[in-house]
């Protein structure tokens, strides 16, 4: 169903459980949307959501957002604005259910529409007996999965909306499809419009982690610091040709500036020419970013493919158990003597397992915080004289951890002097889960729709379980279409190596990449990326010479045990890192205290780069950035 919107205003209010509860409240009240998406869901999510339900069927799905929803309906009706959430985690229904009830106390009419099918615990044991593999382990199918979930496109969405929902709520989806399906239905766009689809998709991919966008976690952390307390949470103003404005509620904190901006788009993506979506291939090479107001800047150029036949699929299970504990040393001497403390508590437990005939840990891990642990071989800091200790295990039985536990807090009156930080008490003993990734045909899975419990009749053919609207999606190209011209045309001649190039011989500088770009880094199961995004896009050639693969690979040796490939983003003058198996098992499983990377681009900041000594006398490489070495 195509409206007559020629700008359709979308606000994200969470980008994950747990986010601030000022995001939908700033939104609605800003009478700046006329859509709010709230995205809860993540891989942990989904599991701890799925365990809750086998305990109680009228739970699973992301409990405050009734009461949001609830708080806020009278302006949401007011104004008219519609709610698009993948609350309903694995119980959409329930979820349903419950704001009913509490619109309907509130006097307040607005109908809810429901996404299911990308539930598909109850066919784990026919997924096994298929023989399906993980995608990138090549591992068999868990036994005993926490939860099985496909991640569904925005067509069924937008079918809801176009049915006359005023909430829609989904289970599994990807996170930029919260916002995709409200372009789809306003403006009639199609499953064969790739372009179209690429550019809605980037629009919520650039919204869907909420403040990330306008000024949070940026590089350039002192622009923003002032702000920290009101952060504007982000809208994007999307136009039917796809072109998009990405801006913030007026009078918040934050900063929208094409730096912001592009630091989200290259979070958590990989081959920036193949980012893989279940109704596109986006190719975001070529995106052109523009400041065109204060807080505002436009984004164009997204570029798409037809998407694959198949949904991702993350299956989560339980791997044995895991427990954590932290302490504080200091004096003289504090990485060494918690280096020692962390050995001797293994090797007391590990006898004491020997005695009980328990086994040994599957795995341990020892982090001296505060002596930049994970920095590795580029550390600088093994003088301090004040660190935490962390030490994590692994273990396929509970009683061998609650050993752990109970001896963890006596090395503070048998160990080092100065171990203190105790407050805590004992470590806890968890469930390990791991997230298992696999693909399924789409035609495979049944997603269905219902609005205020009455069935919503799908268009082909997404009755027969694909994506789209009436039309047949062709696999995507095995191949990636060949990169652009190195540096895009149009740049001023010093970007093709004109005042800025390099002379043989000169006087060089070292400075730390930071000088020279921005950066921003995330997770992909095992896999980390790390986008570098230059400053200048006379930076580039030099960048593309001194930071390659290679080089990054040896800068991570201590946690990279894959490969790690480089793909060059043009049009935001930069490239993004691909670390496989860099994570110590991907956020659920890692044992490290960063288990989603989010440090890595901070660590990468100090690779050490040689510039000529004219751009630093020129101001081109700042002074004070130099200086970080």
């Amino acid at each position: 169903m195509s409206g007559t919107k020629q700008l359709v205003r979308i606000g994200c209010g969470a980008g994950f459980w747990g986010d601030s509860g000022e995001g939908p409240k700033q939104l609605v009240e800003s009478g700046q949307i006329d859509y709010l998406i709230l995205d809860y869901l993540a891989e942990i999510t989904m599991s701890l959501l799925a365990r809750a339900r086998s305990k109680d069927p009228a739970t699973g799905y992301a409990t405050d957002f009734p009461d949001v929803i609830a708080r806020l309906a009278p302006q949401i009706k007011q104004h008219g604005i519609r709610v698009v959430t993948n609350a309903g985690g694995v119980n959409p229904k329930a979820c349903q259910e419950v704001l009913a009830a509490k619109l309907k106390a509130a006097g307040i009419d607005l109908r809810i529409g429901i996404v299911t099918g990308d539930d598909l615990l109850s066919r784990a044991g026919e997924m096994k007996q298929q023989g399906i593999r993980e995608m990138f382990s090549g591992g068999e199918f868990p036994d005993k999965p926490w939860s099985v979930n496909a991640y569904l496109g925005a067509f069924p969405i937008a079918a809801a909306l176009d049915a006359g929902a005023d909430i829609v709520i989904t289970g599994r989806c990807v996170d930029s499809a919260l916002a995709l399906a409200p372009l789809v239905h306003e403006f009639g766009w199609k499953a064969t419009d790739h372009d179209l689809l690429s550019a809605g998709s980037l629009a919520g991919h650039v919204i869907e982690c909420g403040t990330q966008a306008t000024g949070g976690i940026v590089t350039d952390w002192k622009s923003t610091v002032e702000d920290w307390d009101r952060m504007g949470f982000p809208i994007a103003e999307v136009a039917r040709d796809g072109s998009f404005v990405a801006t913030k509620p007026a009078d918040t904190g934050g900063r929208v500036a094409p730096e912001t901006v592009a630091e989200q788009i290259v979070y958590e993506i990989g081959d920036p020419a193949s980012y893989l979506l279940p109704d596109v291939t986006c190719d975001w090479r070529e995106l052109s970013l523009r400041q065109a107001g204060p807080d505002r800047v436009e984004i164009r150029g997204a570029k798409g493919r037809a998407p694959t036949d198949s949904y991702k699929v993350s299956a989560t299970w339980q791997d044995g158990f895991r427990a954590t504990g932290t302490m504080m040393i200091g004096g003289r001497d504090a990485v060494a003597r918690a280096e020692a403390t962390a050995g001797a508590i293994l090797r007391r437990t590990r006898r004491i397992f020997g005695e009980r005939k328990l086994g040994d840990y599957l795995r341990s891990d020892i982090e001296v915080l505060g002596a930049e642990a994970n920095w590795g071989g580029q550390a600088r800091a093994r003088g301090t004289r004040e660190v935490i200790l962390k030490l994590s295990v692994h273990h396929a039985d509970k009683a061998a951890l609650e050993i752990f536990s109970r001896e963890f807090l006596p090395s503070a009156t048998s160990m080092a002097q100065g171990i203190t930080g105790f407050a805590g008490g004992r470590p806890a003993v968890t469930p390990l889960v791991r997230l298992f990734s696999c693909l399924v045909p789409k035609d495979s899975v049944s997603v269905a729709v219902q609005l205020d419990g009455t069935a919503v009749e799908l268009p082909l053919p997404l009755r027969e379980g694909g994506g789209g609207r009436g039309v047949g999606e062709a696999a995507a190209p095995t191949s990636t279409p060949p990169l652009a011209p190195p540096v895009p045309q149009g740049l001023p001649a010093v970007a093709r190596g004109g005042e800025l190039a390099i002379e043989e011989g000169g006087k060089k500088e070292t400075v730390p990449l930071i000088a020279l770009a921005y950066g921003r880094s995330g997770d992909k199961g095992d896999s980390a990326n790390i986008g570098v995004l230059a400053r200048r896009p006379e930076f580039v050639p030099l960048l593309r010479a001194q930071l390659d693969a290679d080089a990054v690979k040896r800068y991570f040796a201590h946690f990279v045990r894959g490969k790690v490939e480089r793909f060059e983003i043009p049009g935001l003058h930069g490239f993004n890192f691909l670390l496989h198996e860099a994570l110590g098992g991907g956020g659920m499983a890692s044992l490290r205290y960063d288990p989603q990377g989010k440090m890595l681009a901070q660590i990468l900041m100090d690779f050490p780069l040689q510039v000529p000594v004219q751009w630093i006398e020129q101001g081109l490489v700042t002074t004070e950035a130099a200086d970080l070495t």
